[in-house]
């Protein structure tokens, strides 16, 4: 009998809808806008996001350690407080037409606390990566998840390596997935046809479907996964066929900047004719 997931998982079944950075197509990413659109039109089952540090070390959610793309700001986002990101409009960069409209600028979306979006889902799951290598940061990220109570509904990791390691040691019972590093040398284990790495730190391998021309999750990954416990969420998939494709072979979650076309493919696998 193979492993069970994490605790973190408890309840879920595969295919699990995630919104990534809220649904990045369709509203302002990383805003609360974007997180009630999920939740409230798409029937959301997890929001997957990015935290920071701001300069009066408060843990913002934002994807960019800059703020041009997004913002009506520049600069560094930790060069400025909690107080100063939040004067700006989060929703000045975003378009769904290529930049010709701007249908979200001056109307009241801005850059979040970790501590706000937690407070305004208080029972969702959420996929946190923590993006800056900053002295302290995941001190302080723990200190807002005991603070909200949120440890057990909360999966955190970091593209880095150092940085995962050090979430790891500050929260070892936590959900966390894998770094970079050692994703890889899971992924090219399997794809040798050998057996990976065993590694009891890291529970979910979210990961890209493809890299470059090549598919990378298939039966023999999935197949290992399972076998030992772990749980794939697939980034970022937002073509209806792949999405169809992955509900069929069982992937545990796909993460989508349109979570109204997941939405559907999911109701209708629910409810096949």
């Amino acid at each position: 009998m193979p492993p069970t997931p994490h605790a973190y998982f408890r309840g879920l079944t595969p295919t699990l809808h995630i919104s990534h950075r809220g649904g990045s197509l369709l509203a302002p990413e990383n805003t609360l806008v974007a997180f009630r659109a999920a939740v409230e039109r798409h029937g959301t089952q997890m929001l997957e996001t990015d935290v920071h540090l701001s300069r009066d070390g408060e843990v913002v959610v934002a994807h960019d350690d800059t703020l041009e793309r997004c913002t009506d700001g520049a600069g560094p986002l930790a060069a400025l407080t909690l107080a100063e990101l939040q004067r700006l409009d989060a929703g000045h960069g975003f378009t769904r037409d290529g930049g010709q409209s701007h249908p979200f600028r001056g109307q009241g979306a801005r850059m979040p606390s970790l501590r706000e979006v937690l407070r305004a889902f208080p029972d969702l799951r959420l996929n946190i990566e923590v993006k800056p290598d900053t002295p302290g940061i995941e001190e302080a990220f723990l200190q807002v998840l005991r603070e909200e109570r949120a440890l057990e509904r909360v999966c955190v990791g970091s593209e880095q390596d150092a940085v995962a390691e050090r979430l790891v040691r500050v929260m070892p019972d936590a959900c966390h997935f894998y770094p970079r590093d050692a994703l890889t040398a899971f992924v090219l284990s399997v794809r040798a046809g050998e057996a990976p790495p065993e590694d009891p730190r890291y529970s979910v391998l979210d990961m890209p479907l493809y890299f470059g021309d090549v598919r990378l999750v298939d039966e023999a990954l999935l197949r290992e996964t399972r076998a030992r416990g772990k749980w794939i969420n697939v980034w970022t998939v937002d073509d209806p066929e792949e999405m169809r494709q992955l509900v069929a072979e069982g992937v545990g979650g796909i993460m989508t900047d349109r979570p109204d076309l997941l939405r559907q493919v999911l109701d209708a696998s629910h409810n096949p004719r």
